[in-house]
């Protein structure tokens, strides 16, 4: 997930030999997944919210090259897109933190400084969305969609920033 490639270069580089038609048949697969792909029903207006309060707004994801294309196709016009094959690392290597904060022209490790822009970053990994971005400063939150944890859908979290 840290290389941008396609399926042909995936296999030739874990060694995977695939015929013509197997290599069709997955591409096939693929595509039909990548065009399934849905966002959360509360991405946009949470987006909204965040945008009127003034808040540039970037995603930060592990992907596989072929779903960079997907999240640009689902989140159009957003401020920065961090994504692992294009960043060359994956969360919560402190390098993809820093890179979406450069994007967005802000700078990580101001979690405690009030004087400054803050920095949140919200997603459904404690490891890789909470805990990852804290070392880099970044105001980490965890969303638990279960609803056992303070935010369980990203117009709460966006509501709890904005005001």
């Amino acid at each position: 997930m840290t290389h941008n490639v396609g399926l042909r270069e995936a296999a030739d580089s874990l060694g995977i030999s695939l015929s013509s038609r197997d290599l069709a048949e997955l591409q096939d697969a693929l595509e039909l997944e990548l065009q399934s792909i849905r966002v959360f029903d509360d991405a946009w207006p949470a987006i909204e919210l965040l945008r009127a309060s003034g808040m540039r707004i970037g995603v930060c994801s592990n992907l596989a090259g072929p779903y960079c294309r997907a999240v640009r196709r689902l989140l159009p016009g957003l401020d920065a897109y961090a994504l692992s094959a294009e960043c060359g690392a994956m969360k919560p290597d402190p390098v993809i933190y820093r890179s979406v904060c450069t994007m967005l022209g802000v700078e990580a490790g101001r979690l405690l400084d009030p004087e400054q822009r803050r920095v949140f970053m919200v997603g459904d990994s404690r490891k890789c969305d909470e805990h990852g971005p804290r070392v880099c400063g970044i105001m980490g939150v965890h969303l638990d969609r279960s609803g056992t944890r303070r935010f369980s859908d990203l117009v709460e979290f966006s509501k709890s920033i904005s005001s």
